[in-house]
């Protein structure tokens, strides 16, 4: 037989974030191939079907792609509906490009079910708009993560440097090379940042600061998944611009959002 394949979008980690034809799908599902992010909380929602762990976590032991690949070919050849369960949304840094040729080759049939990424999720959670009139005209997604054996590129950098509003992901562990990459592009030191971990989940968590001092920001987090969100639209007031400098980073906020 010649199943369907469906690369699901699971949002940022709540199971009430879900689309309602991402809910379908998980609870018609006959096997499940999910990421390392998503949650017990929306897989509780598959009883039936069964749960392949095959997600990834950087500087951790994970499943090689090609080998994802060939899983769910292999997979979609002896059941019905096959939903490979990403985070996010699948088609933003998910390598679901890779996916979906490996099932175009095969003969596979496939479907998109799009979700909510977790920039959007962290957006709502701190009531801030990444586009505001006057102030953010232009949002940019990047991650300086490359693939093993990739050289790095400075394209991310430029890309941040260039926006109003920008949203880092994969970035905790380039704290460093982040802050001076883009103070170099010609970035102030003194540029609003939120670093937002778990992005709502019941354990989600965020810091304020500046850039000067993302690194230090980046040790105050757990080890959940992290975004780094750079722009004058994450200070609130004309005084908290005003004010913000290198040495007022002890009293900024360090909170849990919700």
């Amino acid at each position: 037989m010649t199943g369907h394949v469906y690369l699901v979008g699971a949002g940022p980690g709540a199971a009430d974030l879900l689309t309602v034809r991402a809910l379908r799908l998980i609870e018609r599902a006959d096997v499940i191939l999910y990421d390392a992010l998503v949650t017990d909380e929306i897989l509780a929602l598959a009883p039936q079907a069964k749960r392949v762990p095959v997600g990834k976590r950087g500087g951790r032991v994970s499943m090689d792609q090609a080998l994802i690949n060939r899983l769910l070919v292999s997979t979609a050849t002896k059941h019905e509906i096959v939903v490979r369960l990403k985070g996010g949304d699948p088609m933003l840094f998910g390598r679901a490009h890779e996916e979906i040729e490996a099932c175009r080759q095969a003969g596979i049939p496939l479907s998109i079910v799009p979700g909510i990424t977790a920039a959007f999720g962290a957006a709502a959670a701190l009531s801030t708009s990444l586009t505001q009139r006057g102030l953010s005209r232009s949002v940019t997604f990047v991650t300086p993560t490359v693939a093993r054996g990739s050289q790095a590129s400075p394209s991310w950098a430029k890309a941040v440097a260039a926006a109003d509003t920008s949203v880092i992901y994969m970035g905790r562990g380039d704290a460093v090379w982040i802050r001076d990459s883009l103070i170099e592009l010609g970035m102030p030191a003194s540029q609003p940042v939120v670093l937002a971990e778990d992005v709502s989940r019941p354990s989600n968590f965020t810091v304020k600061g500046l850039l000067a001092d993302l690194p230090d920001l980046a040790l105050q987090l757990g080890s959940g998944p992290v975004l780094m969100m750079i722009g004058e639209v994450f200070v609130e007031t004309k005084a908290d611009v005003d004010n913000l400098s290198p040495a007022s980073v002890p009293g900024l906020l360090a909170a849990s959002v919700g």
